[in-house]
């Protein structure tokens, strides 16, 4: 079978699919410069092993290898390997209970959200510092404890 070996340039290579990972590496490695021990050969993306078989690897007639060489460095240290995680850097602050309004301070959020949505406006708008009165009809405000 034929196999299609593409490194810097396109390489046709016969072989059986008994040969070995690394039996590929050697056609490839006077055109390209490349020492076989620095290649690698990839299968869809996957690096192959290179004690592994042609025929264990799946590889088929026609199929395409691609040969790479080894990538220079290794592990990266410092703040570029923690790029994007800011979360495990920032220590969590502890939440604080809020305190709860009082009776009064509810009892007028809740009246002047009521009236000034129930009573019409006539005439100009009044700014929140107006000396007009609001008249309410009698058992307004309520008395009892207002639930919220």
């Amino acid at each position: 079978m034929q196999l299609l070996v593409h490194a810097q340039e396109l390489h046709t290579l016969k072989v059986t699919g008994q040969e070995m990972v690394t039996q590929i590496k050697v056609p490839v490695a006077s055109p390209e410069g490349i020492a076989p021990e620095a290649q690698v050969v990839l299968l869809a993306g996957t690096p192959l092993e290179d004690e592994a078989t042609l025929g264990r690897c799946e590889v088929e007639a026609l199929i395409t290898l691609a040969v790479a060489s080894h990538m220079l460095g290794g592990e990266v240290h410092g703040s570029l390997s923690h790029a994007g995680r800011v979360r495990g850097q920032t220590p969590k602050a502890a939440k604080q209970d809020k305190q709860k309004e009082t009776n009064q301070a509810r009892w007028w959020m809740c009246t002047t959200g009521a009236l000034s949505m129930l009573l019409p406006t006539f005439g100009e708008k009044k700014g929140p510092s107006a000396n007009s009165k609001i008249h309410c009809s009698p058992g307004f405000p309520p008395d009892k404890h207002i639930p919220g």
